[in-house]
């Protein structure tokens, strides 16, 4: 398909991983995972008083919605370098205008805030230690691009140092 070689996908690189292609497939796994995971609650947890509970759905929306902004402004902002891979597109260009002056991975940082927002409107259990592993395998998957990005890219470490790499003004 055209649309996955545009991407960077190829043959070599499924064999090898030359381009963080099993990365991309943990990831799709992780957030099916999430998707599909069972709603546990913490044992003895009663159901709080209702103003409780309009304040976690409340928080649970406000999360939610910013991931969902982050993500759709990401996707805008990268345009044509926009790769599901995270080795750099050869054609690319380093992005570092609108929501990246805010966070280095934007799309990251949404899917982290929409798992976090379901798992507080939730109250799961569960769901909290899966966007824990969320965080932790997105951290490892970011560090990995910024490798190719400070290779490719010989401005990237200043941008590193200006800008937050999943959680703004943070992380």
């Amino acid at each position: 398909m055209k649309i996955l070689t545009d991407w960077g996908f190829t043959r070599e690189g499924w064999r090898n991983n030359s381009r963080g292609e099993y990365l991309v497939l943990l990831q799709g796994a992780l957030i099916t995972a999430f998707i599909i995971l069972p709603v546990y609650q913490i044992p003895g947890w009663k159901n709080p008083s209702t103003q409780l509970l309009y304040s976690i759905w409340f928080l649970a929306s406000i999360l939610s919605l910013s991931g969902l902004i982050f993500i759709i402004k990401g996707l805008i902002d990268l345009g044509k370098n926009l790769t599901p891979l995270p080795y750099p597109r050869t054609d690319g260009e380093l992005v570092k205008t609108g929501i990246y002056r805010i966070v280095r991975h934007p799309l990251y940082s949404g899917i982290i805030f929409v798992a976090l927002g379901w798992t507080i409107f939730q109250i799961s259990l569960s769901h909290f230690i899966a966007t824990a592993i969320l965080l932790i395998f997105l951290d490892i998957k970011a560090r990995r691009e910024e490798t190719w990005l400070s290779e490719k890219y010989p401005d990237y470490s200043d941008y590193r140092q200006q800008v937050k790499k999943l959680i703004p003004g943070i992380y």
